[in-house]
């Protein structure tokens, strides 16, 4: 049987799979036909085949007894990676289920295509983490071990929006510069190019820890969490005088890979003392029910489909939450979504215009700015973009495959 290498985009909210062959690239139908697979999983609680994707989610909707987990890229170059936690009836580590997923995932193509995987090449964002080379290397390594226990016997890495480059260097005219915009749910990564035969030649890379997680949990924090009791008070068990309802718990609840944790005894008992000294119980009752249900998966959807409904400017969203209580919703409309992506704004023009600048090209040099990611889709980002480069035609990519076509082609170079 053929051995070939498997292009992989490992991403924060989607994953897709793709080989090389004599005419082009053939992106691996991974999920029930479709091309890419939701990064998550879950795991039954009392055991049981972990499940991916989309059977994942709809494991979740159904109300299973389980663990649902989402956002696993998040967590690689931090100690969390390594903790072992209680999940399906098991104690695993975020490392040994991102390692689960890849073996899933590997087995699939190989399914698929009638090929032996036995190398990768995979995509990572130009930095994990934002100005800390430790972590940023810690957190390559961490992948890289991930994948060597998946079954491969050899990876290597390509930045992302260098990808994102390859497979969109046809898109726009002759060899004016460009600028790739890879916005996902994690990561924020710009690359300057140019057309330089085959390949793209490029002039830099930048990135930051940024992206649509970052946006829902913004989201979340300055609509969602205020109607379970962020931002009120409680009374003192002794003595005069209130106190702030402790900011952690809402944050963690806000944020797509801290939530599982979250359902601990410990968690829940906090809950029910600010309960019952709050001074707006109604709201913390809240609290106490999204924890003893574990709906915070639930509400986390619901942010990012209120999130999708206001980008754009014309619609309204709504932050629906009739899980937690009957008739239950937060309106979002395209104004509140402006003001709390304001100072993301402000982090995306400073990122690409810093590429930019380690590229040695002026803003207004840059003829085309092509937009790759599922959160490129917002609004903020094509504003920020074009406000940046006055000059760039904005191109839209296949937002959600750019980056596994372009590993594919490099993989055959």
């Amino acid at each position: 049987m053929q051995t070939q290498t498997l292009a992989i985009d490992f991403g924060t909210s989607n994953t897709a799979a793709a080989v090389p062959f004599d005419h082009g690239i053939y992106r691996i139908p991974v999920e029930r036909g479709a091309e890419t697979l939701p990064t998550a999983v879950f795991f039954p609680a009392e055991g049981g085949t972990m499940r991916i994707g989309v059977a994942a989610a709809e494991a979740l909707v159904a109300g299973d007894d389980g663990r649902y987990m989402r956002a696993l890229k998040s967590v690689l170059g931090l100690p969390l990676l390594q903790e072992e936690r209680l999940v399906g009836g098991k104690r695993r580590s975020l490392s040994g289920i991102i390692t689960a997923f890849l073996t899933e995932l590997r087995q699939r193509a190989e399914t698929a295509t009638g090929l032996t995987f036995r190398t990768a090449l995979s995509g990572r964002p130009v930095h994990f983490h934002t100005a800390d080379l430790d972590k940023d290397a810690q957190a390559e390594a961490d992948l890289r071990a991930c994948y060597l226990a998946a079954g491969f016997d050899a990876v290597s890495f390509l930045a992302e929006p260098e990808a994102a480059a390859i497979a969109c260097q046809g898109m726009g005219a002759g060899d004016e510069i460009g600028l790739i915009v890879d916005i996902g749910g994690g990561t924020s990564d710009f690359s300057v190019f140019r057309n330089d035969g085959a390949r793209p030649r490029i002039l830099a890379n930048h990135g930051i820890r940024l992206g649509g997680t970052d946006f829902d949990q913004a989201l979340s924090l300055a609509h969602a969490m205020p109607v379970l009791g962020l931002g009120s008070e409680l009374r003192r068990d002794m003595g005069a005088g209130l106190l702030p309802v402790p900011r952690a718990p809402y944050v963690d609840l806000a944020t797509w890979a801290k939530i599982p944790f979250l359902y601990t005894p410990e968690t829940r008992r906090m809950a029910a003392e600010m309960a019952r000294l709050a001074v707006e119980p109604e709201k913390m009752a809240r609290l106490v029910t999204v924890l003893d249900n574990e709906l915070g998966h639930d509400l986390a959807f619901a942010v990012e489909r209120a999130k999708i409904g206001a980008n754009g400017g014309r619609n309204e969203g709504r932050i629906a939450m009739g899980s937690i209580e009957r008739g239950l919703s937060a309106p979002v409309t395209p104004d509140d979504l402006e003001a709390v992506l304001s100072g993301h704004r402000t982090r995306l023009t400073d990122a690409a215009r810093e590429t930019l600048t380690l590229a040695g090209i002026a803003p207004g040099d840059v003829g085309r700015i092509i937009l790759v990611g599922g959160s490129s889709l917002m609004r903020i980002v094509s504003d920020e973009m074009q406000a940046l480069c006055p000059n760039g035609t904005v191109l839209r990519s296949e937002a959600f495959t750019a980056v596994v076509d372009g590993l594919a082609l490099a993989a055959k170079a």
